[in-house]
């Protein structure tokens, strides 16, 4: 699964320098080579590897691009969904060709002095980087596009009086600690406490979702709310799917 690895490190990168930095081409081109040279610091120099390397690279490459467009207004909110879908699926499907991750990320984690790491094994830790990378700003990505292609939101109002997200504070803080906190308690085997988390935000949000001064927006906030929620959730879930494979 090291090609699956190297693919969820580019997009969370793409994603997080987006957050960041939101210059014109610089989030999905720092995705990009980022993608590669993690992919060449993992050993991942056979033919095939760096052939899917070139491809990861671009598929990196187009998702910041539709990404943008789709926030923007000029392409669908499903285009980038889709491609981010299709990409994944494919490397899932031909992860038997990859070449297991080595090279001097696998000698560095042998000589590292902490245990946790040291008993890694080096694709294990390119997919936890990945997984968890992903439940970060690509999380928000992801929810947002997911709210723009059902209609809950129009990404072109993004921080206008009529986008719900500038009612409901803080999500885009709480998502990746929420998504960070359920993949690793269910990793953990504590999903008991995972679900823990997910009752907890519900409480947090009951005073803003039944407020009666803001009646008029309460079932706009609430499919806001319940859609962007299980959505999340599902990036945190589908992880961890990837992560068991």
């Amino acid at each position: 699964m090291s090609w699956l690895a190297v693919l969820l490190i580019g997009v969370a990168l793409t994603d997080l320098t987006h957050s960041a930095r939101p210059v014109r081409l610089l989030p999905e081109l720092v995705g990009a080579t980022g993608a590669v040279v993690v992919g060449l610091l993992a050993g991942l120099t056979a033919p095939a590897d760096l052939v899917a390397l070139a491809l990861i690279a671009l598929a990196v490459l187009g998702w910041g691009r539709t990404v943008t467009s789709g926030f923007a207004g000029r392409l669908a909110p499903w285009v980038p969904l889709t491609l981010l879908g299709a990409s994944v699926a494919v490397v899932v499907l031909v992860a038997g060709q990859a070449s297991p991750a080595d090279g001097p990320l696998a000698r560095w984690l042998d000589a590292t002095p902490v245990p946790v790491l040291a008993d890694l094994d080096a694709t294990r830790a390119l997919m936890l980087v990945g997984a968890f990378g992903i439940q970060l700003s690509s999380g928000n990505v992801i929810v947002r596009l997911v709210l723009a292609a059902t209609g809950t939101v129009n990404p072109t109002h993004r921080g206008q009086a009529d986008d719900p997200a500038t009612k409901i504070k803080g999500g885009r803080l709480l998502g990746p600690m929420e998504r960070v906190f359920i993949l690793a308690l269910a990793l953990a085997g504590e999903v008991t406490a995972a679900g823990i988390v997910v009752a907890a935000k519900g409480l947090l949000r009951f005073p803003e979702l039944s407020s009666r001064r803001d009646q008029e927006h309460v079932h706009l906030l609430t499919e806001y709310f319940l859609v962007g929620s299980f959505v999340s959730w599902l990036v945190a879930l589908g992880s961890l799917v990837l992560l068991q494979t």
